[in-house]
Parts: structure tokens; sequence; C-alpha cells
């Protein structure tokens, strides 16, 4: 398969950056819609329906589905770290700025990288890599310190280090499936386990924290959970996973800098969130470092 992967052409990069623009959207919709349907119960309802829209798919497309391939446990784990990944994401948007919690979530490629090289043979990192993973560290510290700021707050710094917790959790489930079964798993399988298992774990959560008594849905909140999970959890994922079967890794992943910049001027526009100073110069470090971690 790998021989009939392509550089991008303009449909590629047409996807690439549609699929950016509303991954960037997405923790601003989960805000917006926060009055009237709690963040941890948006993203276990958007994963219970998007996990019965995988299924009908496979269904649909006469796709097996069996305990017994190898993936069942390595699928378990790989939803409840999905499902930590989004919990942390549902808490920070509570405690934080939208704007700072995409930043601080698109530095998983970052861990990601260091936990392939020292887990995966073959995955070796280059000087340039750690030139850019160092250069990214500097900026989390530095974005993350403008949380001592006297106008912050500590529920900002606690959201923010949520955020950072859940780039580490994302990490940790593209590791696993790296390194499990599911890697050589057909996409919709594995979707299909993070999706239920969250939806599992997030669902009695959100019931636990009080949410499932305080939803009065407007018309804004079914706008932002029809967004987040036709659009978000299964078309775009979907989409992904198509582009990563037809086009070269290595030109789509440069596109992952891209996210964190139209969610922090999504967080502008449409929350009017105040961007300061210290967090743009740290976020822009970041960047940077991700750039150099994926540049080949």
């Amino acid at each position: 398969m790998s021989a009939s992967r392509k550089s991008l052409d303009g449909l590629g990069t047409g996807l690439m950056l549609l699929l950016c623009l509303c991954w960037g959207l997405q923790q601003v919709a989960i805000k917006l819609a926060e009055p009237s349907m709690g963040t941890v119960l948006q993203t276990g309802v958007r994963s219970l329906l998007a996990s019965i829209m995988v299924a009908g798919l496979m269904l649909w497309r006469g796709s097996s589905f069996s305990m017994r391939d190898g993936t069942f446990w390595p699928g378990l784990a790989a939803g409840a770290l999905f499902a930590a990944e989004f919990a942390c994401i549902a808490l920070a948007l509570t405690l934080t700025s939208a704007s700072h919690v995409v930043v601080f979530l698109y530095t998983a490629p970052i861990f990601t990288v260091l936990g392939l090289h020292w887990l995966v043979p073959g995955e070796r990192l280059r000087r340039a890599q750690w030139s850019g993973i160092l250069l990214a560290f500097i900026g989390i510290a530095l974005a993350f310190s403008s949380g001592f700021d006297g106008r912050a707050s500590t529920d900002m710094l606690f959201g923010d280090a949520l955020g950072i917790l859940g780039a580490i959790m994302w990490a940790a489930t593209t590791i696993l499936i790296r390194r499990s079964s599911l890697s050589e798993a057909a996409p919709t399988r594995t979707l299909l386990y993070q999706l239920g298992v969250s939806a599992l774990l997030l669902l009695p959560l959100a019931g636990a924290m009080g949410q499932l008594g305080r939803v009065s849905m407007s018309g804004l909140a079914w706008a932002s959970l029809l967004f987040q999970t036709v659009v978000v959890t299964f078309a775009s994922y979907l989409a992904w996973f198509w582009i990563l079967r037809n086009y070269l890794a290595s030109r789509v992943s440069v596109f992952s800098f891209l996210t964190p910049l139209f969610g922090v001027a999504f967080g502008v526009l449409i929350l009017h969130e105040v961007v300061g100073t210290r967090f743009s110069a740290g976020a822009l470090l970041v960047l940077a470092g991700i750039v150099l971690v994926n540049r080949r």
C-alpha cells in the first residue's frame, strides 16, 4: 500500500486545510454549548452517537467484528485513554480559554515522538527533531507561565495543566495503537473501540458530576453537538484515515501546526478571548518545534 501513496495534490491539501479548520473549531464549539450542556456530557454524548454511526458504516460495508482477533484488550485500553484525553479537554474548557486548550492539546506530537523514540525500534530521533522538542518545551513553559500573571487565576493554571495532560493521553493512545495489534486493524474498528469505550466512561462521569440534570438545549447547543458528532468525531476522523492511506505521512504531518492557529483565531473571533503576549510567543515556539519534529 505504501507504494501507492503520493505527495499532496490539490484535493489532499484542500482536505487537510478543512480538517485542521474543523479540529481548531472543536474546542470553541464545546465551550459555546457549555451553558446548555456540561462539557463532559457533550463529549460522552457525541462519542455515543458517533460510535453508532461508525457501527452502522461497518454493517453497511459488511465489515466483521470479532473479539478474538487480538484487538479486544488493546481496543479497551485505547478507548480508556481516548476517554481520559477528552475528560481532560472537557474539564480544561471550564477552567481556561479555548485558545489555551487547543495550543496545549496540540503539543501531543512532541510527546508522541518522544514515546516512539524510547519504545519503538526504528523511530529514533535525529538532531533536528531533538532541537524541535527542546524548542517546543521552551514554548510550553513560556505559554504556561502566562498563567502566573497577576491577572490570571488558579483555575486557568489548572485548566492549562489539564490541556497538557490531555496531550499526553493523546500521545499515549497513538503509541498504544502503534505498538499493538490495532496497528493492523481497520481504521473503523479502532475508531469504534475509542468512541464506544469513551462513551461508556464519559457518560457515567458526567452523571457523577451532576451534568445530566443540567441540560437545557438551545439552537446553538444543538448545532454544536451536531458539528462535534457528525463533522468532527465521525466524518473528519474517517477522512483523516483516508488521507493517511493515500498520501505520504511526511507531507501530511506538517499541517498539524495549522490546527492550533485556527483554534486560537476562532477563540479570539468567536469567544472574544484575549491572548497575551507571553502566551502568543510560547505558542509560536511550540508550533515551530512541531514543524521541526515533523520535518524530513
